[in-house]
């Protein structure tokens, strides 16, 4: 004997449905089984696309903004002109406290 999922009466082994309430008994396995198949599937798919989306994220912006601060640096000890549109790039892709600063500072410093 098993017990009705939705009652908890005694019900036979094969019965699809409760004698007492009337609740199904087969489906209701059948189909959350298959719902926690479908959300399992759906985790594992965004979970993998965070992944691919993050690297994309974290990785691209890399590929600048080493080469900009390097850049900064040299311009910087060597007492470099800084052109307006290089202290631009720095304050919207690289750091808007770093941009600021890089703006404000003076051309001949």
């Amino acid at each position: 004997m098993v017990y009705c999922k939705n009652c908890g009466n005694e019900i036979e082994d094969n019965a699809k449905f409760c004698s007492v309430c009337g609740a199904s008994q087969k489906g209701d396995a059948n189909s959350s089984n298959g719902e926690n198949e479908s959300l399992i599937t759906i985790i594992k798919v965004f979970a993998i696309i965070t992944c691919i989306f993050s690297g994309f994220v974290f990785l691209i912006p890399l590929a600048w903004t080493i080469p900009m601060t390097i850049s900064l640096c040299r311009k910087l000890d060597k007492h470099e002109y800084i052109s307006v549109g290089f202290k631009v790039c720095i304050l919207l892709f690289q750091s808007l406290l770093t941009g600021i600063l890089v703006l404000v500072l003076p051309e001949k410093y």
